[in-house]
């Protein structure tokens, strides 16, 4: 009501104001009655009242317009005064205020006169307009007036001045309507969405689109887009463009996704009795995509769940983005992998991170439990070195007269994925997605994945997978395109900027490299193929995988540690510097600094991370850090694959001490 009451008053100033602007008239103005002579009214009513704006409504019909009676020219030597005018229409009696108009010829000065009386011949009600509408009729009446006069004279025509105060006047009131239109559209808009999201992106925008009719990827021309799909052959070049300048460009791509593209709500999971459900007070799902379980009688609001169905690639609701389950929402996520008829799901998360509960184990370690009224038994487990495969028998149990079969449920548990940021290489991550894609049945219901809070990581999985089908399909990825479709169906899906470029070299590292994972069974047709040369080439398909491999780039900013000017010495080759996410780091000598350094690093295995230490060939001033590392990491087994000797290179192995006959690296003594 405030705004629409400052609307009216702006507008009514600057009709005030431009009326003003129209009533008066320049010195040099002539007098719209020329056969008037210049004398001094003497009628006392005339210059003691008080202006007046009142105007007498005709009897006749409104759909008329009204004419103006013109006055005519009093008298020479007269005293001014108003003459009756009949005409055929209704007529309008205007009382306006004195105006006083200097005309520039020689003579006394005069006053123009001030109105025109009403005719007597027509009838009019008392009914009294408002000032603003007096002041707009008196306007009417004034510039026809002076209309005749600049016909007179052309070189004084103010004609052109009234029409753009006019003009601009108006465009004021609309720019300014519009605006507050504007302000309560937002306004609505934040209040709709406030449940949804306590934290926006700075440049999140809203688009109006039905979550019925919204297709599952971006229809739009790419011309028409800002960040079009991207062809695969341009992948590469592409990302080394955006990665450029600390990732400039990719930060700015993300920045520009929607924070939420639909006008959504969240009044299910605002609701008091589900509010303990949430993990996250910012994070919920809408009520057009929220999962519904099928309600328990007599228990209110059992039918909340925190998670969202969300499409594949092509495919409605392929997916189930949840946040991790709570100790007392262990039960409902049972009830929703029961009801949803789900046969995988995806756990993108560990239990405990930096000391924080991220997950409620909502399995047994071994055995069987009951949640609620589902039966859930451990039937096998196995552990990789990045992800841990868990194979599951649910029942739902409690009904004796209509006992339902049992159901197997596969958990894809990824293990590698760091307590900050994002993996250091997407193969890990690109190898667990083929195992999720190939052990899902055809058959089962929606995958569903869970992290934490059910939108970071389980978007960057979910977007991966989405974008593995449509570069196969179309030759084409379409990740600003997808992430923005799938935020209609849940907040804050891919939750970094991190996350987002993993997304990007995860797809890169496929276009480039494949899957390079065989079966046994197919490593004997698959070394007879490669040993074949290549059509149109000098070298078979041996040499061309290797070339690949040589064409990975060696990321030197992840190598902080071994660049510092104090350990360049202890580095056999330049070239050949460990990553700082797994190099091995030794204890500091006391009062030294930079002593933690040894040109090492962890390698996993196939079913145990950190397996191996991979190490340069001690230098002779780098044996004691050599066996330091050694002690520290209880190794048991050392493997040398070279010669102390080899092509003129000699590698040292310490001074002998000569009184015991072994090399001496205080702390440490070889017996």
């Amino acid at each position: 009501m405030g705004i629409c009451f400052l609307v009216i008053l702006f507008s009514s100033c600057l009709t005030y104001l431009g009326v003003a602007n129209i009533t008066s008239v320049h010195p040099s103005t002539e007098s719209p009655f020329p056969t008037t002579r210049l004398v001094k009214t003497a009628t006392t009513q005339a210059t003691s009242a008080k202006p007046t704006t009142s105007v007498k409504r005709p009897t006749t019909s409104p759909d008329v317009a009204p004419t103006v009676a013109q006055s005519q020219p009093p008298p020479k030597g007269r005293e001014a005064t108003t003459t009756n005018a009949t005409t055929t229409g209704p007529s309008v009696a205007v009382v306006t205020t004195s105006h006083k108009v200097l005309q520039p010829t020689t003579g006394p000065t005069t006053f123009v006169p001030n109105a025109t009386e009403p005719p007597p011949n027509v009838t009019a009600t008392d009914k009294t307009l408002t000032t603003v509408e007096a002041n707009f009729t008196s306007a009417l009446v004034t510039s026809q007036a002076f209309n005749t006069a600049s016909d007179s004279d052309p070189r004084r025509d103010e004609t052109p001045i009234i029409a753009v105060m006019v003009a601009l006047s108006s465009l004021l009131i609309i720019v300014f309507i519009i605006i507050v239109l504007y302000m309560l559209r937002f306004k609505k808009h934040k209040q709709a969405g406030s449940h949804s999201n306590s934290f926006h992106l700075s440049n999140g925008r809203t688009d109006d689109i039905e979550p019925q009719s919204m297709p599952l990827l971006a229809r739009s021309p790419s011309t028409n887009r800002k960040y079009p799909p991207l062809p695969v052959d341009k992948l590469e070049e592409d990302i080394n463009r955006r990665m450029a300048d600390d990732n400039k460009l990719f930060r700015e791509e993300f920045s520009a996704l929607p924070a939420c593209p639909i006008q959504a709500t969240c009044e299910a999971a605002s609701k008091e009795e589900n509010k303990e459900k949430n993990r996250y007070v910012n994070i919920l799902p809408y009520d057009h995509s929220r999962v519904h379980l099928t309600p328990i009688e007599g228990v209110p609001d059992s039918d909340y769940i925190n998670a969202s169905f969300i499409n594949g690639y092509q495919e409605k609701n392929r997916f189930i983005a949840a946040q991790g389950p709570k100790e007392e929402t262990v039960n409902d996520f049972w009830r929703m992998i029961w009801e949803q008829n789900t046969a995988t799901i995806v756990m993108v998360t560990n239990l405990k991170e930096r000391k924080e509960c991220k997950c409620a184990q909502y399995w047994p370690d071994q055995g069987c439990w009951t949640y609620g009224n589902i039966r859930v038994s451990v039937e096998d487990v196995t552990i990789l070195v990045d992800y841990t495969v868990r194979k599951f028998c649910i029942q739902q149990v409690g009904d004796v007269t209509n006992k339902k079969p049992q159901r197997l449920v596969t958990q894809f548990h990824f293990t590698s994925w760091p307590d900050f940021g994002v993996p250091f290489t997407p193969i890990g991550m690109l190898k667990f997605l083929k195992k999720v894609k190939t052990c899902n049945p055809q058959y089962a219901g929606a995958i569903v994945v869970h992290c934490s809070a059910g939108v970071g990581r389980t978007g960057t999985f979910i977007v991966i997978d989405a974008m593995l089908d449509m570069m196969h399909a179309e030759k084409k990825v379409d990740v600003y395109g997808f992430v923005s479709r799938i935020r209609a169906q849940r907040c804050q899906m891919v939750q970094t900027d991190m996350q987002y470029v993993f997304i990007y070299q995860a797809l890169l590292e496929h276009y480039l490299y494949g899957d390079t994972e065989l079966e046994v069974t197919s490593l004997e047709v698959h070394l007879q193929k490669i040993y074949n040369k290549i059509l149109g080439s000098s070298s078979n398909g041996l040499e061309e995988e290797f070339k690949k491999l040589t064409s990975i780039k060696i990321q030197n900013d992840k190598m902080r540690t071994g660049n510092l000017p104090a350990n360049m010495k202890k580095n056999r080759v330049l070239q050949i510097i460990p990553y700082e996410f797994n190099r091995v780091i030794i204890p500091v000598k006391r009062g030294e600094e930079n002593t933690d350094y040894v040109n090492a690093s962890f390698i996993d295995g196939y079913r145990q991370k950190d397996s191996y230490i991979a190490s340069q060939g001690p230098l002779q001033h780098t044996i004691e850090d050599f066996w330091r590392m050694i002690w520290e990491w209880k190794s048991g087994s050392i493997v040398m694959l070279t010669e102390l000797e080899e092509r003129g290179q000699v590698s040292h192995r310490g001074e002998e001490d000569p009184e015991q006959g072994s090399p001496n690296m205080a702390p440490l003594r070889l017996p």
